[in-house]
């Protein structure tokens, strides 16, 4: 089949090499140069910076729109605030659009608008503004929306610059990207994984694990902050959603120029999480979450950070998975059996229409 006659599939939309390149090969051409944006879109990071301000646009699609632990709404709130927040900024205003199906019950929309605002409490940041369009039944499954935001410079952040400055000569950077792992980097992972990719297939195909399995959905918006004003060292932040842990440390990789190595044993994984992926022939290393953060540091302030995440309710079972290495490119894993194997970059999420 030729490029002409290709057409869109699910793994489009899937995170990993697929939607990469769809991204890289069709968006970034389309619209590439078109901008003097300090971060601009060839940077192919999570929201772009122009003139000093942080702007981000985040649409989902997630099915069912209720699912253990969370909503479309709490989802959508939840990722455009954390994308804006892992480049350093604060998250300041929030734009909503909606695509609402006909025959949604409206008890439904307000459970969502409900959950929104609980969400936009939690984070501190509103919307302001918005749109809203309705398309014929049964082209949804209920709704979509995208949520677009902005945000601004901190003083967290011209700390946790400062503390990266004192260590590493020649240090740069203005704001928490992709590129800025340099060897010796400590990879730091905020808590367990696959966690919101189960619990949306649990609800997806009604199936029951033997336990309850919750989305991680949230905002990390104060955890970010708090972590970069009180201890420092950041020099990279990203959270892993579509394509999960795998796909983020590829992307890191990939952008840095570098390889990572990650240790097998320390990546955290709920039991039930792991039980349930093997049961479904899953990798949960590449299930998709929305309430972690994979953070590079440098090594001096990797066991601070790591203290200090482990001190909160969103950090808790953090720890720090790897590091950053000049001996080979792409991700690798350090096994348990002592040998080291090639962490693939995952095609796509295997998990569909999880955000």
């Amino acid at each position: 089949m030729t490029e002409k006659d290709a057409h869109i599939t699910m793994l489009h939309g899937a995170g990993g090499t697929v939607m990469h390149n769809l991204v890289k090969d069709y968006i970034v051409k389309a619209f590439g140069g078109l901008s003097d944006a300090e971060i601009p879109i060839e940077a192919m990071d999570d929201a772009a910076v122009v003139d000093d301000i942080v702007l981000k646009s985040d649409s989902h699609a997630v099915k069912p729109i209720f699912f253990p632990g969370g909503d479309i709404g709490r989802l959508a709130i939840a990722g455009t605030v954390n994308d804006i927040s892992c480049l350093g900024a604060a998250p300041r205003a929030l734009a909503c659009g909606f695509v609402l199906e006909e025959g949604l019950p409206m008890a439904d929309l307000e459970r969502i608008l409900a959950s929104m605002r609980a969400t936009c409490i939690e984070a501190g940041v509103g919307v302001v503004t918005g749109d809203t369009k309705v398309v014929e039944k049964g082209a949804l499954g209920g709704c979509v929306m995208n949520v677009s935001g902005i945000g601004k410079r901190t003083a967290a952040l011209e700390h946790n610059l400062e503390v990266v400055k004192r260590s590493r000569s020649g240090f740069s950077a203005r704001w928490m990207t992709d590129a800025n792992l340099q060897v010796g980097d400590k990879i730091i992972l905020s808590g367990t994984v696959g966690d919101h990719g189960v619990a949306v297939l649990s609800a997806q195909e009604g199936l029951k694990f033997g336990s309850n399995i919750l989305s991680d959905v949230k905002p990390l918006n104060h955890l970010i902050q708090n972590m970069l004003g009180e201890v420092g060292g950041v020099v990279a932040i990203k959270d892993p959603t579509r394509g999960g842990l795998a796909d983020c440390l590829h992307e890191y990789a990939e952008k840095s120029k570098t390889g990572i190595l990650v240790e097998e044993d320390k990546v955290p994984i709920r039991d039930d999480v792991r039980a349930a992926c093997d049961m479904l022939g899953l990798d949960p290393l590449e299930v998709g979450n929305e309430g972690k953060i994979v953070i590079g540091a440098i090594p001096e302030k990797a066991q601070a950070i790591t203290q200090f995440l482990q001190s909160t309710p969103e950090g808790k079972d953090a720890q720090i998975i790897g590091e950053v290495t000049a001996e080979f490119g792409g991700v690798a894993m350090q096994t348990v059996v002592g040998g080291k194997r090639v962490l693939a970059r995952p095609v796509g999420d295997p998990v569909p229409r999880i955000c």
